[in-house]
């Protein structure tokens, strides 16, 4: 399995994968040093990931909405089909995890979608910082919920001027 980290707006983030597919994008937490973050960023990215690194640099320049991506994580069937069901919601919009458990069949498997889109191995190409609360509000979210707010204002298609 190939790796490699990248620096991103969000944070240093570690991609895996192989000629499968990615298995995981994740955001590191981690409170690093400037000298310490530099060191962890990857010099040489490996050939199985030039084209998701160069996906996910476009996303953040705000010049792709879409990642045209070979995926393979590790997940249950469930977890599958709800990560599936993920990635038709499209950029710029929000869904509840209600309307979510409705598109995948089942009101009351609530939990279980909730669950398995917090599970969620791909951070940003499967969006599942596109699922809110039913009251619209920010709720879990694996990478923070400041990190979810900043990926739909990035996305938003109002994005908010200075006046001054």
């Amino acid at each position: 399995m190939d790796s490699c980290t990248i620096q991103t707006p969000l944070g240093l983030t570690k991609i895996t994968g192989d000629d499968n597919g990615l298995a995981s994008i994740i955001v590191l937490n981690a409170n690093l040093s400037e000298k310490e973050t530099e060191e962890q960023v990857t010099d040489i990215i490996p050939e199985t990931l030039q084209e998701a690194v160069y996906q996910i640099n476009e996303y953040f320049e705000e010049t792709r909405t879409q990642f045209d991506l070979l995926l393979n994580p590790e997940g249950t069937s469930f977890q599958k089909q709800v990560w599936n069901e993920l990635k038709t919601i499209p950029y710029g919009k929000t869904i509840s995890y209600l309307e979510l458990s409705k598109q995948l069949g089942d009101v009351k498997a609530i939990r279980a979608v909730a669950n398995a889109n917090g599970k969620n191995p791909l951070w940003i190409v499967i969006p599942c910082h596109r699922v809110i609360g039913s009251d619209g509000s920010l709720t879990g979210y694996a990478g923070g919920l400041h990190r979810k707010k900043w990926l739909l204002e990035h996305e938003s298609p109002y994005k908010q001027q200075s006046l001054f």
